[in-house]
């Protein structure tokens, strides 16, 4: 009796051990079969690459300088009697700015075309004289050089007279004054600068090898951080003759001009050169496009067709699940289902502008290319095309 009590005991603890391994084994299968089945297509945003003319540019950097500027500053010590101008107006050619104290001057030049026109009545007296032989010659030539040493000491005295005083040498917009009436200043003192606005030049440097591509005449596009909008266009004026030794650039100067006074000379500007030529390339936009030291790449989106899936009932386990109801063998689409992948692809890279990257190898006009989500795809990994608006709004995951 207590056998066949112990047998039954037995007999229930091992159906039910064997049920609950039935269970854990059809939960395990169907977790397998799920982790088995197809990924999900990663949502990506996608643009083609297109043919298009593309205008060849010669990128530099320079600084802005005005045509005509100069800092105006003293020939001779003196007081400032006078300023004659204010800062930051336009001033015209030839207006006076600045006087310095002259009175001792003045009175030197009184002195001296005193002694001028007393000169040139002795001389003329003279002259008379020595025709009818009153006087010796040398005598004459005495008064002579006399007239002459004081016509000289009024033109010294004229051009002292001169140096007292600043005029503006070209028209143009006077600069903040440095300094104020009744100042003492020393030669070379600065008082302000002035420049003028209407015209400017940039200098900038070019690689030696750029030489045959350069024109006088030839178009540049200037930009600068002040007006980060606006394109200013100018024309290279001058190129320089030589090659700098040390750097192997050679020097190049572009004038533009300046009508509404919207650009100062010291502004830093990024100039365009543009080529004569202008040729097809293949474009994309820069997004697509993963920079690195290895090398640049992009994802190419491409159609693909994917394998049937296994049947689960061909094998062994999996027909025992079909039997019992706990598998399906897949469902066969009347059509074949068009997939999407991407192949990740190395290119060479040509010049970048205004948000779009020259191919020059690697890609061809007409291939979708990745523009956003590159970061969640491989090689080979499955995507669904989505625009960049509704890709860019979805919730980041935590």
């Amino acid at each position: 009796m207590l056998r066949r009590r112990m047998l039954t005991m037995l007999g229930v603890v091992t159906l039910t051990v064997i049920a609950l391994a039935t269970a854990k084994f059809i939960s395990i299968y169907q977790q397998m079969q799920q982790f088995s089945g197809p990924r999900p297509p990663i949502a990506v945003s996608a643009a083609t690459a297109s043919l298009q003319p593309w205008q060849q540019l010669l990128p530099a950097i320079g600084t802005l300088k005005a045509f005509q500027g100069v800092e105006l500053t003293v020939e001779v010590g003196g007081t400032v009697n006078d300023l004659q101008f204010n800062s930051g107006e336009k001033v015209r050619l030839h207006q006076p700015l600045v006087q310095l104290d002259s009175d001792v001057e003045q009175a030197s030049m009184a002195t001296a075309q005193a002694e001028l026109g007393l000169a040139k009545v002795e001389y003329e007296r003279g002259k008379n004289l020595v025709g009818r032989q009153a006087i010796s010659k040398s005598e004459f030539d005495r008064l002579s050089a006399e007239l002459q040493k004081s016509i000289t000491r009024v033109a010294q005295l004229k051009a002292l007279l001169d140096k007292k005083r600043i005029i503006a040498p070209f028209a143009g917009t006077i600069g903040i004054r440095q300094v104020d009436v009744g100042d003492f200043v020393a030669a070379g003192t600065p008082v302000a600068t002035l420049q003028d606005l209407t015209t400017l030049f940039v200098d900038f440097f070019l690689p030696e090898q750029n030489v045959p591509l350069l024109a006088i005449g030839q178009q540049v596009r200037i930009k600068v951080a002040a007006y980060p909008e606006e394109v200013f266009v100018g024309e290279i004026s001058a190129i320089n003759p030589k090659v700098e030794d040390s750097t192997r650039n050679l020097q190049v100067r572009a004038m533009l001009a300046n009508p509404n006074g919207k650009l100062l000379p010291g502004m830093f500007a990024n100039l365009q050169v543009l080529l004569a030529d202008q040729a097809e390339q293949v474009v994309v936009p820069e997004t697509a496009v993963t920079f690195t030291l290895y090398g640049n790449s992009l994802y190419v989106v491409l159609p693909h067709t994917p394998e049937p899936a296994p049947n689960p009932c061909d094998s062994a386990v999996g027909s025992l699940m079909c039997a019992v109801g706990l598998a399906k063998p897949p469902m066969i689409p009347e059509q074949p289902v068009q997939e999407l992948t991407v192949e990740r692809r190395f290119v060479e890279t040509g010049e970048r502008r205004d948000g779009l990257v020259v191919i020059r190898q690697g890609l061809k006009a007409g291939e979708q290319i990745v523009t956003v989500g590159q970061l969640k795809l491989d090689n080979g990994a499955s995507v669904s095309l989505i625009d960049d608006q509704a890709l860019t709004s979805q919730p980041a995951a935590n």
